[in-house]
């Protein structure tokens, strides 16, 4: 017997290009929030045939609301597929938003570690940018998210 074969992506949100980097976030991307943004941009760009074929494995497996760094399964028949409705996404409720394919793998192992690197980089660029000014809860919900990231499963 042949497993189910996917793929995953690692992607990186970037919220309302335009605005001060500085400012408070206007939305917390969450795993909801990003899965119904990706479903609307497959029906809305593949027709519901194309959705339906796509959701046969498509999830998002993690989101990190700080780092905007997210995971994403899909079917390796379908991933270009969730890959180009993504990359068509503009707005995660009344916030544009774009985003940026970072890792490509075929293994939930590989993509864990492409994403613990990616999400290590981001924290530290995270840390610098808000300097003294970041709380012990936020330190403690992004070690959280790392320690989540590690515990993923297929």
């Amino acid at each position: 017997m042949v497993g189910f074969k996917n793929r995953f992506m690692v992607m990186e949100v970037f919220l309302d290009p335009n605005r001060d980097v500085s400012a408070v976030d206007p939305i917390i991307i969450t795993q909801f929030n990003v899965s119904k943004a990706i479903k609307d941009s497959l029906l809305e760009n593949f027709g519901e045939c194309g959705l339906a074929s796509s959701l046969q494995s498509f999830q998002v497996k993690y989101v990190n609301p700080i780092t905007k760094l997210c995971i994403i399964r899909a079917s390796r028949e379908e991933y270009q597929k969730v890959w180009s409705a993504t990359t068509m996404v503009r707005s995660i409720g009344n916030c544009p938003v774009v985003f940026n394919l970072l890792d490509l793998s075929g293994s939930m192992k590989a993509c864990k570690d492409a994403a613990l690197k990616c999400d290590e980089l981001k924290f530290e660029h995270y840390k610098l940018l808000v300097g003294a000014s970041i709380t012990a809860e936020v330190n403690q919900q992004m070690q959280n998210s790392l320690e989540k990231i590690k515990t993923l499963e297929h």
